[in-house]
């Protein structure tokens, strides 16, 4: 596991209806995160994007702020990949898959280059918590290519 890396399970709870009849689908709530966990340092902001089966979306990484993912739908293959000099793990891979009914948070530290794969048929919906809220003047995000050779991750080889 990458130093600073934290994935944390979450636990599901069946939801009650207030009226029975009106869905015969039993419904489901969590604790996503909460201001009692060492998580996220501090809120900057919250982001919500979708993304479709087989789509790549890597690597970046942050120098100023961490993220805090969370797959509400769908499967991802999440890949972590430590850029820092002066980690004890320079140069790991972390592979984290999450999605429906393997829900969890990751806290991605600071210098952790960061990606992941839409694996399942029903799209990945993802929401991220940053320490930081975007700078359009300033963005801080790095890109890497999805085949970078330092990182040297198979999207294709590595899958469920």
């Amino acid at each position: 596991m990458i130093h600073g890396v934290q994935i944390k399970s979450l636990k599901v709870h069946q939801d009650i209806p207030d009226r029975k009849e009106d869905s015969d689908k039993p419904g489901f709530l969590m604790e996503v995160i909460r201001n009692d966990e060492d998580l996220l340092k501090k809120f900057g902001q919250t982001t919500f994007t979708v993304a479709y089966q087989g789509t790549i979306k890597a690597f970046h990484y942050h120098e100023r702020q961490e993220d805090l993912w969370f797959v509400a739908t769908g499967k991802a293959m999440i890949v972590l990949y430590d850029l820092r000099e002066d980690s004890a793990t320079k140069g790991e891979t972390q592979v984290v898959f999450a999605g429906q009914d393997d829900y969890k948070v990751v806290r991605i530290p600071i210098g952790v280059a960061h990606g992941y794969k839409v694996l399942s048929e029903e799209p990945v919906l993802l929401f991220y918590h940053t320490t930081e809220p975007y700078d359009i003047k300033n963005p801080d995000e790095k890109r890497l290519a999805p085949d970078d050779q330092t990182i040297g991750f198979d999207w294709k080889k590595n899958n469920l």
